[in-house]
């Protein structure tokens, strides 16, 4: 194995973008492969056995492109199948958990709201967590029904996307959180709106930053970091279509349709 190798990264869509852009800040020369599994976007409704046929799938492509570590940018990947993942491949895997641990030790008001897919919410992972960190703090969970699907359609900035989320997130403000965790990839691509829609005081939390330092450390003790000072070029690829990720991911970035 040697450090040149990629880092591949799947989500099942463009949200996992997020945290790429978080990996590419902190890592510039390490190379990257990005896939996006926009024809089977959402996972979340397709039940666990289904989700980790998809994820195998995933793997399978990058394990072929040569990759030495994979990201599973996807909470519901993760927390559906990244056991199963770690079991069966030697590659190491990073997974995606929503940041529910520093939302609850920082709180003021004992209050957190938690924006997230059904498949994250109601998977065993995600459940440990929250009973590990949030006893005497109320936590008002929100399935973001139709959000993945409105921004894998180019609906990000869309008024049925702001109605979407005043109705998610009027629960929340009633109960007076000041931490709002996202638990999906696609959500940080929403932050803009959702400061608009949220009282002054709510900090919103994602896992991109700390997914990226992962990634990271990960690498250092497999001895894996890329030493080479040359800024690489990452290769994207999405069997959706493909203006949908370049409008998040600016014009500077080829994207390529792959039919996986």
């Amino acid at each position: 194995m040697t450090n040149k190798q990629p880092i591949g990264i799947f989500d099942s869509g463009v949200g996992g973008t997020s945290i790429w852009k978080e990996i590419n800040t902190l890592l510039p020369n390490e190379q990257t492969i990005y896939l996006a599994d926009s024809a089977n976007a959402p996972y979340g409704p397709k039940g666990k056995n289904a989700i980790i046929d998809l994820c195998v799938k995933n793997t399978e492509y990058l394990l072929k492109e040569n990759c030495k570590l994979i990201v599973v940018a996807c909470n519901t990947a993760t927390t559906n199948a990244i056991d199963y993942l770690r079991s069966n491949y030697t590659v190491p895997f990073i997974g995606i958990e929503p940041a529910i641990k520093p939302a609850a030790l920082q709180t003021k008001t004992n209050a957190i709201g938690i924006l997230a897919t059904k498949g994250t919410l109601t998977s065993e992972l995600f459940s440990k967590t929250s009973n590990l960190f949030t006893n005497n703090i109320k936590v008002i969970e929100q399935i973001g029904n139709g959000i993945v699907e409105l921004i894998e359609n180019g609906k990000l900035q869309s008024d049925e996307m702001k109605s979407l989320l005043r109705v998610y997130l009027d629960p929340m403000i009633k109960a007076n959180i000041d931490y709002l965790v996202l638990g999906c990839t696609h959500y940080p691509y929403l932050i803009p709106m959702l400061l608009e829609l949220l009282p002054k005081h709510v900090k919103i939390i994602d896992s991109g930053e700390a997914v990226a330092r992962q990634t990271k450390a990960v690498l250092e003790r497999y001895d894996m970091l890329n030493t080479l000072s040359i800024k690489a070029k990452p290769q994207f690829y999405t069997n959706g279509a493909i203006e949908v990720i370049t409008s998040l991911l600016g014009e500077n970035f080829d994207v390529d349709y792959l039919d996986f």
